[in-house]
């Protein structure tokens, strides 16, 4: 990508505990990838092997970057960042509207409405950075709100090798 570094084009689909499958269903995985919990954000992506870890929320910041940036970062408040880093943009990046899942209620939501995207970035103990591609402002934010128990979708980055 255009900020130095390798990123997967797609979302992670690697079974680990803490780990789901959108509304329990196998087809909804091989279609958007597994949703994870921070903690098992970080395992899903070291499992690949070869380098591969959970960005933080600067690398994603730097994504962004040449796309506009994400909301607060950028003049048109994240939108270009969305249109281009989104399923069918130019950037080739892909990023689905994955939805996610919240652990209190055992509940799946705002699948096609947003993509949240987990970074390795802590806001504090029990919360987490995550980028937001939301769909009804088609705008790319970054939230320190990040409940660390919800599962989220997660991409993983290399440092390129030059």
């Amino acid at each position: 990508m255009s900020d130095g570094h390798e990123w997967l084009t797609e979302n992670v689909n690697v079974n680990v505990p803490g780990s789901y499958c959108y509304q329990d269903d196998e087809l909804m995985c091989r279609r958007y990838g597994r949703l994870y919990t921070w903690e098992a954000a970080q395992v899903a992506c070291r499992s690949l092997q070869g380098g591969w870890r959970l960005p933080t929320d600067e690398e994603w910041r730097r994504l962004a970057k040449p796309y506009g940036g994400v909301h607060g970062d950028s003049a048109d408040d994240g939108k270009l960042a969305y249109e281009s880093l989104l399923k069918g943009g130019n950037s080739g990046f892909d990023a689905l509207l994955g939805g996610g899942r919240a652990p209190d209620r055992n509940e799946y939501d705002r699948l096609e409405a947003h993509g949240f995207y987990w970074t390795a970035s802590e806001a504090s103990p029990a919360n987490a950075v995550f980028i937001n591609f939301g769909r009804g402002s088609q705008a790319l934010y970054r939230q320190p709100e990040g409940e660390k128990p919800r599962a989220f979708s997660v991409r993983c980055v290399k440092s390129a090798s030059r």
